[in-house]
């Protein structure tokens, strides 16, 4: 049995785990007939007895898998999770000779080093000190194997090394101090019941300090419990920032990290795991103490260390300088130092980067070797000259730019693998309707897929304009057309009258059929699905298909995102666009300058927006509502004005006449949600109005402040936020008044917020990040995707280094289909 065959099995339990056990049918068998099937093939390999016994009776099992209940389910998968590492082709459990020829584990060539197949154990019965109740425990945090186990990292540490006396205590400073629990006080005030304040005294040898802890509601219930996890007379470590009181009298440590270590005010004899050291803080769940997680760690890293091999060659160590992996797993949870631990994740981050950007580049060669593709040249007076001689405007040189290398990407005979990235209002549908061009010249159809029906109605109405001294027919082809018109339009299609298709998910459905569909283009890809993607190159032969987006992204995140995709960027705006003039303003003052201004706008023949985070009414969020503002607003400070309602929740076509009648200027102001955060292209629109702007991302403030701007009238975007601003909120909305260029927003962005709101824009197949951190760790990110680059440049298969396929296999390995090995 491989280590591929390996990963495709742990895929299929893994994938089976995640539908609770329903037994899940896949693209041929259900998961019990497939691990019949692979059961039998590994009968007929080379195994002993013993093993080929407990093979037939896990096939009996699944043979009955069925009927069995879902504890039997999960049991039976934990089995067969037990049973693969000691059936894998290599691993020492199969050979008694690889036991006693066993080189030295620090004379191993790290290359030829076997994986480390005890990380796939399961923990349940093979993990000692792990029982059932605790075994629960960490399941809820996702944890099964040894693996997720050792992957668990900390959060974060804290010093217990470096103790401060308690007379040496200065305000500001983040300190570890210990001593003993003197006194401890839970109560609500009486003016203010919901708040609850619990308060720790300690003292050392040289004097007292506080602790304490702002809180909401609680039962006396709680209140005991709270109190009894501080037991007077216990040893205390407190680490945190000590300040002075608002009193001005008395230093006081607010929402300190805790340790109780026991009774006793000398704290030298407690257990050196978690005193006297640096110590790992890890993420819990309810039952769970830090205490017992590191302790179980700890025993594992111990009872393990020599099992756990290298994954990475050491070629590669060398050259990028990393430490070996069982020295950085143990430094990562209990390291001796702080530069240590620095160590330790330098070398942990690089290989989870170095395995995502090998798996990227892994699939890039695939797809250039295994996917024929048409070849689209440039046509000398054909109809793109002709759009390009007819054009009302200049392209910009980014369009230009990016035209040249889709224009490339054609001509060539591998597959286009390109994302066009555009800022807001940069002209991308331009560059699109371009391309579709090409395919038009070589006598192929071509296709635009946008995800909502406002912004498919957009650009067929931009490319309408744009073709129509050229005579060319577009078909659109939506969800909420009457049945007549879509007939006309599929029969266009099918007989080739229309070359050019555009639309919403209506194009995917059955029905639509095209003569000879050459090219695809998805405009804001993250919306769809990959059987969606799918299902619209299988309306063509050889489809190319190019993707956009109009979501700026930083560079760091983009060779995550779309690291095995070309990405021509377009970051230039079109001429004469006047920058959007951007204010922020708080409280009732704010708000009276914002209808101000709205009613000048207005009364000069403009128009504008208020957009609101929320539809209707919520009683959690103290938060406008675009209902409950539109009612009021239409009847008090704007009752002058025509106001239009727009929200998701509304029918298609009562969004449609709401748009329609805001595009003929029907309409002075526009209260939205951001369904109008894309597709909505209102050049009489000057400004823009943003509600609970806190409540947004910069990337997303940025989208909605693109919807006005676009006209030669100068325009403004408000930001209205709470009078009570944190300074996150202060730090991004300086930042949306400061600049407009929204590839500088994005890295701010991913500064301030993290990647999570990026990550979320690709429905990936790529492995989750555990511990690398991409809004800093940019340097290590280029290190590893230079590297697998490399090596896929010499070994496309990576037929010569089988060990790294496998890790690559093993990283992606509920992802494999993403690879197109699954």
């Amino acid at each position: 049995m491989t280590v591929a065959d390996t990963a495709r099995l742990l895929a299929a339990l893994a994938a089976e785990e995640r539908h609770a056990y329903c037994d899940l049918q896949g693209r041929h068998a259900r998961f019990s007939e497939f691990m019949q099937m692979q059961i039998s093939e590994l009968s007929g390999q080379l195994l002993t007895n013993t093993q080929r016994a407990r093979l037939e009776q896990l096939h009996g099992k699944f043979a009955m898998y069925r009927q069995l209940d879902l504890l039997a389910r999960r049991e039976l998968i934990g089995r067969i999770r037990a049973v693969l590492p000691s059936l894998i082709v290599g691993n020492s459990e199969l050979s008694a000779s690889s036991a006693t020829n066993k080189v030295p584990e620090a004379d191993q060539p790290a290359a030829e080093a076997v994986p480390s197949y005890v990380e796939n154990w399961p923990l349940a019965g093979r993990i000692k000190g792990i029982g059932p109740y605790l075994q629960s425990m960490l399941e809820r945090l996702g944890i099964r194997t040894v693996r997720e186990l050792l992957a668990h990292y900390p959060r974060h540490y804290l010093d217990y090394q470096h103790r401060v006396s308690l007379r040496d205590l200065r305000p500001g400073a983040t300190v570890t101090i210990w001593g003993v629990l003197r006194r401890v006080e839970v109560f609500s005030p009486e003016r203010r019941p919901n708040l609850t304040i619990c308060t720790l005294w300690i003292s050392d040898e040289t004097g007292k300090v506080s602790a304490r802890w702002f809180m909401g509601h609680t039962t006396q219930a709680q209140r005991e419990t709270w109190k009894k996890r501080f037991p007077l007379g216990h040893g205390i470590i407190l680490s945190g920032e000590a300040k002075i009181d608002s009193y001005g009298k008395y230093l006081v440590f607010e929402r300190p990290e805790t340790e109780v270590i026991g009774p006793g005010e000398d704290v030298a004899g407690a257990d050196s795991l978690h005193v006297g050291r640096i110590v790992p803080v890890y993420a819990l769940t309810e039952g769970l103490q830090q205490k017992t997680l590191r302790r179980i760690i700890h025993q594992l890293l111990v009872d393990l260390q020599s099992q756990l091999r290298e994954t990475l060659p050491g070629a590669l160590r060398r050259q990028y300088g990393l430490c070996d992996r069982p020295a950085a797993l143990k430094s990562i949870h209990f390291p001796a130092s702080l530069a240590e631990r620095d160590t330790a994740r330098h070398r942990l981050i690089f290989e989870e980067l170095f395995w995502l950007q090998l798996g990227l580049a892994f699939k890039r060669t695939q797809l250039a070797r295994q996917t024929t593709a048409l070849s689209l040249p440039p046509k000398n007076g054909g109809m793109v000259e002709q759009l390009l001689a007819t054009l009302p405007f200049e392209l910009t040189g980014a369009q230009k730019r990016a035209f040249s290398e889709i224009r490339q990407d054609l001509a060539n005979d591998t597959p286009m693998n390109r994302l066009v990235q555009g800022d807001v209002g940069s002209g991308k549908t331009v560059v699109a309707l371009l391309a579709l061009l090409v395919a038009l010249d070589n006598g192929y159809q071509s296709v635009l897929m946008a995800p909502t029906e406002i912004l498919a109605e957009q650009h067929f109405q931009t490319c309408q304009e744009l073709l129509r001294p050229l005579g060319i027919e577009i078909a659109l082809l939506l969800g909420k057309q009457s049945k007549r018109d879509r007939e006309i339009y599929l029969r266009a299609l099918q007989t080739g009258f229309c070359p050019i298709a555009i639309g919403t998910h209506a194009l995917i459905q059955a029905g639509v059929e095209f003569q000879r569909l050459g090219l695809a283009i998805i405009d804001e890809q993250h919306r769809f699905g990959v059987r969606q993607r799918a299902l619209l190159r299988a309306k063509g032969q050889n489809v190319e298909v190019l993707t956009m987006t109009a979501t700026p992204i930083p560079r760091t995140l983009a060779m995550v995102l779309y690291g095995d995709l070309d990405v021509s960027l377009i970051d230039e705006l079109p001429p004469g666009r006047q920058p959007v003039l951007t204010h922020w303003s708080t409280g009732r003052n704010g708000h009276r300058q914002a209808w101000e201004l709205i009613a000048n706008a207005s009364r000069q023949g403009h128009q504008a927006y208020i957009v609101f985070p929320l539809v209707a009414e919520s009683e959690k969020l103290d938060l406008r509502a675009a209902t409950c503002e539109y009612e009021r607003l239409r009847t008090k400070e704007l009752k002058d004005f025509r106001l239009g309602l727009l929200h998701g929740q509304m029918a298609a076509e009562e969004k449609e006449t709401v748009i329609g009648a805001f595009r003929r200027q029907e309409l002075d102001v526009l209260v939205a949600t951001t369904v109008i955060e894309v597709g909505v292209d209102v050049p009489n629109a000057t400004v823009m109005v943003i509600e609970n702007a806190e409540r947004f991302g910069l990337s997303q403030l940025h989208q909605l402040r693109g919807r006005v701007g676009r006209g030669a009238a100068a325009s403004h975007c408000i930001l209205l936020t709470d009078s009570r601003a944190s300074d996150a909120t202060r730090s991004r909305m300086e930042i949306m008044c400061a600049t407009q260029n929204g590839f500088s927003i994005a890295e701010k962005d991913l500064e301030l917020r993290g990647p999570g709101e990026f990550l979320g824009a690709r429905q990936s197949g790529l492995p989750d990040l555990v511990l690398a951190n991409l809004a800093t760790d940019g340097k290590l990110l280029e290190a590893a995707r230079t590297a697998a680059q490399q090596i896929i440049a010499h070994d496309p298969e990576l037929t010569a280094q089988p060990d790294l396929k496998a890790g690559m296999l093993a990283a992606y390995a509920q992802h494999l289909d993403f690879l197109g090995v699954g």
